[in-house]
């Protein structure tokens, strides 16, 4: 497989697939310029070789072209970190960008517009009736996907070589992710560098595992992460289980919850999920305390209390102390860590000492010699929040990419480089 660091695009042209997806305010300025600066090593590294480079990149959900989600609001901050004064193209695959593209010279950016304005980038028919018949919902993804090819041919046609440096869309098999590499050799096609690392990262936790092996699974809904938690209670030695997950799991054991967040048609699960991993020999850990509130509010009235008598009226917001001290116990003797959930409500600033404590562990545990990694947004934005993104391994960019990795699904924008099946 080919390598950015040994490839000189020298008089080439590339395709970038980035993620630009930033976070706008009503005045269209960026709040987060996070992934633009992820992006940068790969950009500059084409520029300084020699070559050129056409970014492509997704905004937002657009439905259809809307100035809401339109690139051109984060151009002028782009050209700015990139160093080069970037050109723009104001539609993907028109006639201005086929000729902006065929026109660059070595060391100049062009910045298509909103990959998604079209629906043949993701590939799904839009605008169908809400009483379309099952015949007008076959024909219309039908033709969707007749004229991807198309506008996935008209990409690659800007460039030399492609590469993809978009973690966070590497699990969509969409037209600039995954069908575009198709149309690059082996030799012309590759990971940037974010991308590599992520992938190395992912790579590392999942299968070159240096034990013990611990996994902090937080979240909501036991329902959203059954595939992750089965996967995983084939890899690691310890599995924490916390944030709102823990009340479906308490109430399944017969505890009383008050008014703490349950996924009630899911309890059966929750012990089938606790029986499989006494089968594997995986010690499952769970709270045994929780800071309650009386309100879903920072300034709710706040107590402990045992997870499994928690009063009527009151729900769990985060982890209590007994919790945090097994919890952060387990965590400084692991050498693999992967964390993706907080353990409670942390944008309040009343439950942030549960996420708080359990990323403090993990950088403790990393100082020691363990490999850590940070993904989901919740959790990047926890250690991120606390000042802790320094002291881990690594702190993935990739949300729904990182957590069917996880999953240990195949993930189309890593395949489509390397050659391999993923449909």
């Amino acid at each position: 497989m080919q390598s950015i660091d040994n490839f000189n695009f020298a008089g080439k042209k590339a395709f970038v697939r980035v993620d630009f997806n930033v976070p706008l305010d009503e005045n269209f300025n960026i709040t987060d310029d996070t992934r633009i600066r992820a992006a940068l090593p790969t950009l500059k590294k084409i520029l300084a070789d020699g070559g050129s480079v056409i970014i492509g990149s997704h905004l937002g959900r657009p439905k259809g072209v809307t100035d809401k989600y339109s690139l051109k609001h984060i151009l002028k901050h782009v050209s700015e970190l990139l160093g080069v004064d970037v050109q723009f193209a104001n539609d993907c695959i028109g006639e201005e960008a086929g000729v902006k593209a065929a026109a660059l010279q070595p060391g100049e950016a062009l910045l298509l517009e909103n990959l998604r304005f079209y629906a043949e980038e993701e590939g799904k028919p839009r605008g169908l009736a809400e009483d379309a018949t099952d015949e007008e919902k076959k024909a219309a993804k039908k033709a969707v996907k007749e004229s991807q090819k198309e506008f996935t041919k008209r990409l690659a046609s800007y460039a030399d070589c492609y590469v993809n440096d978009a973690f966070g869309t590497a699990h969509r098999a969409h037209a600039s992710t995954a069908l575009i590499a198709d149309y690059f050799d082996a030799d012309h096609k590759m990971f940037g560098y974010l991308m590599e690392k992520e992938v190395k990262a992912v790579e590392k936790v999942m299968n070159d595992i240096t034990r013990p092996f611990t996994a902090i699974m937080g979240g909501s809904k036991v329902s959203s992460k059954i595939e992750i938690i089965e996967n995983l209670l084939n890899k690691v030695d310890n599995l924490i289980i916390t944030g709102g997950m823990t009340y479906t799991f308490t109430k399944a054991m017969g505890g009383k919850i008050g008014k703490s967040i349950c996924e009630e048609d899911k309890l059966d699960l929750a012990l089938d999920l606790m029986k499989k991993a006494k089968e594997k020999g995986v010690n499952l850990v769970l709270a045994v305390d929780a800071k309650i509130a009386d309100d879903f509010s920072n300034d709710a009235k706040t107590a402990y209390a045992d997870v499994d008598k928690i009063p009527d009226d009151w729900e769990g917001l985060d982890i209590g102390p007994k919790t945090i001290e097994i919890y952060a116990d387990v965590i400084k003797k692991s050498k693999t860590i992967l964390w993706n959930g907080p353990t409670g409500v942390f944008e309040f600033e009343n439950f942030t000492d549960g996420s708080r404590a359990v990323g403090e562990a993990i950088v403790e545990a990393t100082k020691n010699g363990a490999f850590s990694l940070v993904g989901g947004g919740d959790s990047v934005a926890c250690v991120n929040k606390f000042g802790l993104a320094s002291g881990v391994s690594y702190v993935s960019t990739g949300g729904g990419a990182l957590l069917e990795a996880i999953e240990g699904k195949v993930l189309p924008g890593i395949a489509a480089i390397k050659g391999e099946p993923y449909k």
